[in-house]
């Protein structure tokens, strides 16, 4: 397929800047895959409706650190963003990230990321246009250097949010899965967001189980893709993790015929990146540059929850792979039309293979 195919315009006032006050209070449509309906103006806590006991939901419980910080230029004091990505080595404080505005910071450049305070970066390597390489001279236990670093960061929202509002407190918390464990993404799973306690513990009370896979999400879900032809983009790896105990309870649903739902592109992108000839999923440990987009044979779940995302974004393409390219564009177009939110904190959608 063609980049050109996901384009639509997206109304601004359409792009949720805010979660919804509950998580589990959002807008949700279905779309069923096989017999092509669409419905639509639900409630996300009408999901309990769609599945029964023993079926299985696969979860991604990456979780998100405050990786956008603020510091200042040596000698110029000109004001500098820096969003790290991943610690490079625990003993010599090196971290992978990306400056803003890049132009300004050259190797040997210092940076000061408190006024007068102790936490202070030298830049020692160009990465790519944006990254660069920065070792933090700051002598400490490494616990105690992690709490300082991630004690001046902000919850990571994406550049849509954070070029029309500032991050608060509150988005740390908001900007989170409540069953977040695993630490390494620089970006939330959106879709696990909308699950609230009291949504998984009546899941829980049905029967319904849960499967926890981790992988770190990083920012390649929202690098332009530049390429008209979309079998010639490449996406960024992430690292995941896919245990045992996630596979058996996963294998377990899909042998007795119950359904498996991915919670999220980021895990079906994992899933599938570990899903076997047998249509089973295997244990993994390693990195994955997967890339779903039309046409594709799914081969591990039979169900689909995401959001609903920006025009030419991967994650509309991995939808479109699951759901149909059609009935995916004729949803998102009905969404347009009803109000539905999208982005990171906007509103769901449900694919059924049904």
């Amino acid at each position: 397929m063609k980049l050109s195919q996901f384009k639509f315009k997206l109304p601004e006032e359409q792009i949720a800047l805010e979660p919804p006050f509950h998580r589990d209070e959002c807008k949700l449509m279905v779309l069923h895959r096989k017999s092509k309906r669409i419905e639509s103006g639900l409630d996300f806590r009408n999901i309990l409706d769609y599945f029964d006991e023993d079926d299985a939901f696969i979860f991604n419980d990456t979780k998100v650190f405050p990786a956008r910080l603020y510091g200042t230029k040596e000698k110029t004091d000109a004001k500098i963003e820096v969003f790290l990505l991943r610690e490079l080595n625990a003993d010599q404080r090196l971290w992978d990230v990306l400056v803003e505005p890049a132009r300004k910071i050259r190797i040997g450049n210092k940076l000061f990321f408190e006024e007068d305070g102790p936490m202070v970066a030298e830049v020692i390597d160009n990465t790519t246009s944006r990254g660069r390489t920065l070792r933090f001279l700051y002598d400490c236990p490494h616990d105690e250097f992690k709490q300082m670093l991630f004690g001046l960061g902000e919850a990571p929202l994406p550049r849509y949010i954070i070029d029309r509002r500032p991050a608060t407190e509150e988005d740390m918390t908001n900007f989170q899965t409540i069953y977040a464990k695993n630490e390494g993404a620089v970006t939330a799973p959106a879709t696990g967001l909308h699950f609230s306690r009291e949504l998984m513990k009546r899941m829980e009370i049905k029967g319904i189980n849960f499967a926890f896979i981790t992988l770190h999400c990083g920012l390649g879900n929202f690098d332009a893709i530049e390429v008209e032809d979309l079998t010639k983009h490449k996406m960024s790896s992430e690292q995941m993790f896919i245990p045992a105990e996630a596979c058996e309870i996963v294998n377990k649903a899909k042998e007795e015929g119950h359904r498996v739902c991915c919670v999220g592109v980021s895990t079906a992108r994992a899933t599938e990146s570990a899903v076997g000839t047998d249509g089973m999923l295997k244990e993994f440990e390693g990195w994955t540059n997967k890339f779903i987009f039309p046409p594709y044979e799914f081969g591990l779940c039979n169900a689909l929850i995401g959001n609903f995302y920006h025009p030419e974004s991967p994650m509309m393409m991995t939808e479109a792979s699951f759901a149909g390219y059609d009935l995916l564009y004729e949803g998102y177009q009905r969404a347009l039309k009803e109000g539905y939110k999208f982005g990171c904190y906007g509103d769901a959608l449900l694919m059924l293979d049904d």
